[in-house]
C-alpha cells in the first residue's frame, strides 16, 4: 500500500492537537471528513485514546489512509468509508464529534454549504465540530499569501476560501463558540450543537 505524506499536515498536527485535546475531551466518537493522507487520523487517535476516530474520504485516498492506519496499529482508529458531500449519504455512525482540516476551501461552494447544513442536522445536541483551515474574516483575506492562495484555488476550479460569516449563515442549528487563530494564517472554528 502507498502511504502518502503531506508536509503541511506534519507541521500543523501538533497545534491542532493542542486545541482538539480541549474541545474533544468529552467526545467518544469522532468522524473525520476528508482524512487525506491519513496522517491526522493516526496522530490524533494515538493522543486521544478515550475516543474512536472514524476516517472518511473519496475512494482515491483510501489506500494511503489504510497504510497509515496499518502502520500505526491503533485500536481506536477505524478504516475509511467513502464519503463526499452531495454524492454519498452521511455515514451510519453515532458520532458526538466531527473534524475536518483543509477541506472547506477545496469544496465547491454548494458542497461547503451542504457540509455545514448536514453536520448541523446530523450531530446530536452537545456535539462538537472542529473545522481547520484558511478563512476570510469580514469579507477580507487575512494575509496576502491567503489572497494569492485563494486566487490559485479558484483558477484551478476549486470553490475557494469561505468567509466565517458565510459559514455561520450556512450552519443553522450550530453555534460558533470559538474562532482560534492558528499558525500559517489558518483558523480552527469550533462549533457546538445545542
Amino acid at each position: 500500500m502507498t502511504k502518502n505524506f503531506s508536509l503541511s499536515c506534519d507541521r500543523n498536527q501538533q497545534p491542532i492537537f493542542e486545541e482538539l485535546s480541549m474541545y474533544f475531551k468529552d467526545c467518544r466518537c469522532v468522524l473525520e471528513i476528508g482524512s487525506g493522507t491519513g496522517q491526522h487520523a493516526v496522530y490524533f487517535a494515538s493522543r486521544l485514546p478515550h475516543l474512536t476516530w472514524h476516517t472518511s474520504d473519496m475512494i482515491d485516498n483510501h489506500e494511503s489512509i489504510q497504510a497509515w492506519i496499518a502502520e500505526a496499529d491503533l485500536g481506536n482508529v477505524i478504516l475509511p468509508v467513502e464519503f463526499h458531500f452531495g454524492k454519498n449519504d452521511w455515514p451510519n455512525l453515532d458520532v458526538d464529534g466531527v473534524f475536518t482540516a483543509n477541506t472547506t476551501h477545496i469544496m465547491q461552494r454548494d458542497e461547503a454549504e451542504l457540509m455545514m447544513k448536514t453536520i448541523a442536522s446530523k450531530l446530536k445536541p452537545g456535539g462538537v465540530f472542529c473545522q481547520y483551515g484558511p478563512m476570510n474574516v469580514n469579507g477580507r483575506h487575512t494575509s496576502e499569501s491567503n489572497q494569492a492562495f485563494d486566487q490559485s484555488l479558484r483558477e484551478r476550479g476549486y470553490g475557494g476560501i469561505c468567509d466565517v460569516a458565510e459559514l455561520v449563515d450556512w450552519a443553522e442549528g450550530m453555534t460558533l463558540i470559538e474562532q482560534v487563530s492558528m499558525p500559517a494564517n489558518n483558523f480552527l472554528l469550533v462549533w457546538s450543537v445545542k
